[in-house]
């Protein structure tokens, strides 16, 4: 797989006329505009995404723009969007639904897991599901357990099933679009927090292929795997810890499922200290994969230090919001994880 190689300074005179500064949550609304004009066999769907504008308001001014047909509420029931979705999809639409908190995807399981993610292996690639489920996760908003949660090691654990988790404004626009084009189901998850981070996107209409790896910041030291709002923090973290002439280099799978993990084990083999950082729980976290993945491959070799990795915390979230950052990390928890993987490579 290619490594992009992602420069977090700021941009020339010439590309920046190439781009223009969007939120997280603008770049996805202009990922959907964009090919929405591009297909008309692309819809959306979910709850309150039309007049309202869906509750993170990602989708405000579409129904505007595309009309009911193709901008459609739906009851509060997300087996029903799911199963509406998948429907379509098998009759050759290529629906985006939205699930207002990824916790309620426990309620599309059945149809998702059992359905839109084996019916193209069981026909023999004659029957496809070109589906985009977007939904936002994570902690941060004082949602309390039943809507703060990060579940995506439940979906990356299905073949058949790709899942998408962009850090940034860019990567969220460029993804998104190649998960509507792809003619696989797809979970897409936006992190709550990240909805109204602001970055250059480029202009007009561009695919960040899936299962393309991001070095997101270059460095000697110790490598950091993280992804979503992982990302900023290991970046600014980063920079602290530059101050003190440790050199982290930060490394954003953006595509979970699959997965390109031939830049995280090139970087290991440079660095020879890693630690993976997730907001999930740890037990059957991702970043057990990304681990397992390591220590199985000749990256193994390289390891001054064994494999780390920050977690959130084994409890439902809190709504204290001092209790609620404690249970996930954060940008002081990476700077003092790397500081002492450092002290043991040495």
């Amino acid at each position: 797989m290619a490594t992009v190689q992602v420069s977090e300074t700021a941009l020339s005179a010439n590309d920046a006329a190439l781009t223009t500064e969007m939120t997280y949550a603008e770049a996805i609304r202009d990922a959907l505009k964009l090919e929405m004009r591009r297909d008309e066999r692309i819809f959306l769907l979910g709850e309150d995404i039309g007049i309202y504008g869906g509750a993170f308001a990602v989708t405000r001014g579409l129904f505007e723009e595309f009309g009911a047909e193709r901008v459609r509420d739906t009851p509060i029931s997300e087996a029903a969007i799911a199963g509406a979705a998948i429907g379509a999809a098998l009759t050759g639409m290529r629906p985006v639904a939205e699930i207002q908190f990824s916790d309620f995807m426990a309620l599309t399981m059945d149809q998702l897991v059992n359905q839109a993610a084996k019916i193209r292996y069981m026909f023999g690639g004659k029957a496809k599901v070109p589906l985009v489920m977007r939904t936002p996760l994570g902690s941060g908003t004082g949602a309390a357990a039943q809507h703060s949660q990060s579940l995506e090691a439940w979906f990356a654990h299905v073949p058949g099933l790709k899942v998408v988790m962009p850090s940034s404004p860019a990567d969220a626009k460029g993804l998104l679009i190649a998960a509507i084009r792809d003619d696989n189901p797809v979970v897409f998850f936006e992190h709550k927090l990240l909805y109204r981070v602001k970055a250059a996107v480029p202009t007009g209409s561009y695919v960040t292929p899936l299962s393309q790896s991001a070095v997101k910041r270059a460095g000697q030291d110790v490598t950091v795997v993280a992804f979503s709002i992982m990302v900023p923090r290991a970046l600014a973290a980063a920079q602290r810890l530059a101050d003190e002439g440790i050199d982290v280099e930060v490394i954003d799978p953006r595509t979970l499922r699959p997965l390109d993990d031939t830049p995280i084990l090139e970087s290991v083999k440079k660095t020879g200290k890693v630690v993976i950082v997730h907001e999930a729980v740890g037990s059957g976290g991702f970043g057990g994969e990304i681990a397992a993945r390591i220590t199985e491959s000749d990256a193994f070799h390289y390891l001054d230090a064994p494999v780390r990795r920050l977690v959130g915390a084994e409890v439902p979230i809190p709504f204290n919001p001092n209790l609620e950052r404690a249970a996930v990390p954060q940008e002081d928890d990476i700077v003092t994880a790397v500081r002492r993987l450092v002290r043991e490579g040495r």
